[in-house]
């Protein structure tokens, strides 16, 4: 007499993810910051070192990311040929696409004139105003500003570009040590894993800082400043748009042979996320995952070309 098979293992239920209601809770929080600001402007004043702490832990995380992630993508590669094609393509693709993108928010620009009924006070000015005189360096200083003065002063300083390079150069000689730097690289992706588990504890605190911020703002400038906000986030939106749905849509149709609608619905999520903390670095490390679930090579990946193993945990 045939035995009956041992039914299968329920499958674990699925984790829900929590960050869908992060979100959420940003707009929520930037509603109360609005009313609170209406409310009481003075006491809404006072809660503007609230949003300057998020942004600044926001900030601190920026250099980490950076350094982490070039390490990983350059230092995986074997071939520094292979790594100059792909970067001297990525660079004259990142300069074309900043003029189309610069032309198409100077239209919209003077189209909307944002900015336009915004009463800022004199120390708001100033602030504006020093930070252009200090933009306006030449070709020869923008260049030497870029080499750091030690090896670690690229992080403590929080200097992009100079994180930039120094993630470069460390990429190259990881790459040029071939077997014997595998374990440096093992190990700087363990701490790209440690910096994203920092980032997604940090981005909980978006709701406080979006909240403090957006109160001081209406606190000081009153609804003059909601006007003139809303009108540069038409702008913005409206140049977004454009440039996503004609440019993009159109590259991603003729080189990449993907829809644009079906890739974005993809990855909505992440964008919702980004646009409620106004922060790309929230999301990167969803985003990540789930472009290595369409099969992207992993930038921690040994391999240049190997490709990620779907994973439905992984997408959802």
């Amino acid at each position: 007499m045939a035995s009956t098979p041992a039914p299968a293992p329920a499958a674990p239920p699925a984790k829900r993810d929590r960050t869908h209601y992060l979100y959420i809770a940003v707009i929520v929080a930037v509603a109360l910051g609005i009313a609170v600001g209406f409310a009481a402007p003075g006491f809404a004043e006072e809660l503007k070192p609230l949003g300057t702490g998020f942004v600044a832990l926001i900030k601190m995380m920026i250099s980490p990311i950076i350094f982490c992630t070039i390490v990983l993508g350059v230092g995986s590669v074997r071939k520094a040929a292979q790594v100059g094609k792909v970067g001297g393509l990525a660079l004259g693709y990142f300069i074309a696409m900043s003029f189309v993108a610069l032309a198409i928010g100077l239209v919209v620009g003077n189209i909307i004139h944002p900015g336009s009924g915004m009463h800022l006070t004199e120390a708001v000015k100033g602030v504006g105003h020093t930070q252009a005189e200090a933009a306006a360096e030449g070709p020869v200083d923008f260049l030497l500003g870029i080499i750091p003065t030690t090896f670690v002063s690229a992080f403590t300083e929080g200097q992009v570009l100079q994180t930039l390079l120094i993630a470069l150069l460390a990429g190259f000689a990881l790459q040029a040590m071939g077997r014997t730097g595998e374990p440096v690289l093992r190990g700087v992706e363990y701490i790209q894993k440690l910096v994203f588990r920092i980032l997604g504890m940090i981005m909980w605190a978006a709701p406080v800082g979006a909240f403090g911020a957006m109160a001081a703002v209406i606190g000081e400038t009153g609804m003059d400043a909601l006007k003139a906000l809303g009108t540069i986030m038409a702008g913005f939106y409206i140049t977004c748009l454009l440039f996503v749905v004609i440019v993009l849509g159109t590259l991603t149709k003729l080189v990449a042979k993907v829809n644009l609608f079906q890739l974005l619905r993809y990855l909505g999520r992440e964008f919702l996320l980004i646009v409620s903390t106004s922060s790309s670095e929230s999301a990167l490390p969803r985003l990540i995952a789930k472009m290595e679930h369409l099969g992207s090579a992993a930038p921690s990946s040994a391999s240049p070309c190997r490709p990620a193993t779907p994973s439905t945990s992984t997408a959802r």
